[in-house]
């Protein structure tokens, strides 16, 4: 019995499942049954008021965002807040009570394009806004990154 025929029928049917393995990839990136989910992308303006130790937010255009959904990382002056605004809310540690907006939990948390929201700072949180500070926030959804806006006081 001779075996001289086996290694190019081998050959041909692992030819046969990388194209079929191959093709398999090209349909679902095709039909997008494989691509994840886009993360929501806004344009987002910030306007720092460093006597009232306040930031406000406008969202120009893009996505609209849920404020449940949204994580803000405020850095002022290269510094993090020591308590971070934990949006939507009312009152929390390190801020003054009533945000506007979608920050406010009393409000709609749809924050589209057109609405303004803003928050302001405690002087028990730290660091506060002089003027001349640099402010970097970072707006999160999960760990993709909605916008980083910045401004100075």
């Amino acid at each position: 019995m001779s075996d001289r025929a086996t290694s190019p029928v081998l050959g041909i049917v692992l030819l046969l499942a990388v194209t079929a393995a191959l093709a398999g990839t090209v349909a679902s990136i095709a039909f997008g049954t494989t691509t994840p989910a886009e993360s929501p992308r806004a344009a987002i303006d910030l306007r720092v008021d460093a006597d009232a130790n306040r930031l406000t937010f406008v969202h120009r255009g893009g996505d609209v965002l849920d404020a449940r959904d949204l994580t803000l990382r405020v850095r002022i002056d290269g510094t993090a807040l020591d308590a971070p605004p934990p949006v939507p809310f009312f009152s929390a540690t390190g801020f003054r009570p009533g945000p506007t907006g979608p920050f406010n939990s009393a409000t709609d948390p749809e924050w589209s394009a057109g609405e303004t929201a803003s928050f302001e700072l405690a002087g028990t949180n730290s660091p506060t806004i002089s003027p001349g500070s640099e402010v970097v926030v970072v707006i999160s959804v999960g760990e993709s990154v909605v916008a980083e806006v910045s401004g100075t006081g």
